[in-house]
């Protein structure tokens, strides 16, 4: 067993944990998280083959959804590496760099993934508010140029994490909380002053609540306008073009607000439930977005199931 309170020398290596009491049973843990991640690949993969081969999907709403699924391949990719480490191979061991390279990843996806449900909450509200100018207010261009800014936004909100975590100086703890690297539980591990790490990932965090307002607020628009349609079967019918984006909000954010009230008011919780949660967190998004995006979507429905007869005949 590795030593996790060393010295005051500089530590060379971080430990990453699995499941905590459930180390025997790794390799078995590890079976369903495959599958679990080989699902989400292929199905983010399939939502972009179609969205960028199919004439028919080139329309707003759908460059978004585009916008989704990488953002869940991103997700993927970042804790792949470490998550298969620890369940496949039993090897903890990470390097600082690593961590915090991983670390960055992880934050940058998250919040890209939150930008374009903030996104996608807009473009169902002009959608539903102004559904005869809809495309011309959300051109090509215009749809590539949201997609940008808001890459941006979460490339410059999270790239001061790596600078400020690779300054603090790493002694004594070197064990940390979950299956992969996260900013608050590396900074955590420092015996150096991390106030600046402290205040800026409360920013970004506030960012994120900023995300979840904008979204309610949009869907409380939203719901006003659906009430002033005079026929309930048509009010039902555009309420439910809403309901894939539903569920992708309350599958992203329900795990972190969760996760966050946890390490707020129930600091004594048993381990293994604060470690499933931030598993949740980055497994099931990608997994359940194209699913449910699937399902909901006759468009991409039809053309799955087109595609899956036209391979068995």
């Amino acid at each position: 067993m590795p030593i996790f309170n060393t010295s005051e020398n500089e530590i060379s290596t971080f430990f990453l944990i699995g499941i905590p009491g459930m180390e025997p049973a790794n390799i078995w843990v590890s079976i369903p998280i495959c599958l679990m991640y080989l699902v989400a690949i292929v199905g983010n993969c399939t939502i972009l083959f179609f969205i960028k081969t199919e004439p028919s999907l080139h329309e707003p709403m759908y460059r978004f959804l585009s916008m989704l699924a990488v953002s869940d391949l991103g997700l993927s990719f970042s804790s792949l590496p470490t998550m298969l480490k620890i369940f496949l191979f039993n090897a903890p061991r990470i390097s600082p760099d690593a961590c915090i390279a991983q670390e960055f990843f992880i934050h940058g996806f998250s919040a890209m993934e939150s930008s374009v449900l903030l996104i996608m909450s807009f473009d169902r509200f002009i959608a539903i508010y102004n559904p005869l100018r809809y495309t011309s207010i959300l051109t090509n261009a215009r749809v590539t140029k949201i997609g940008l800014v808001f890459f941006l936004k979460s490339v410059l909100l999270i790239l001061p994490f790596p600078f400020t975590l690779k300054h603090l100086r790493y002694c004594k703890k070197n064990l940390l909380s979950h299956s992969y690297c996260l900013h608050q539980d590396v900074m955590k591990l420092a015996c150096s002053d991390n106030k600046v790490n402290v205040i800026y990932g409360f920013f970004v965090a506030v960012t994120s609540i900023l995300d979840l307002t904008f979204i309610f607020m949009s869907y409380m628009l939203i719901l006003k306008a659906v009430l002033s349609i005079a026929s309930k079967k048509e009010r039902l019918k555009v309420l439910n073009t809403c309901i894939s984006h539903i569920c992708a909000v309350l599958t992203f954010y329900i795990p972190i607000v969760s996760l966050a009230i946890i390490y707020r008011f129930a600091k004594h919780t048993s381990s293994i439930i604060r470690v499933l949660m931030a598993d949740v967190f980055l497994l099931v998004p990608p997994l359940m977005n194209p699913i449910v995006y699937c399902v909901k979507s006759q468009q991409i429905r039809n053309l799955v199931l087109e595609k899956l007869c036209q391979k068995h005949n």
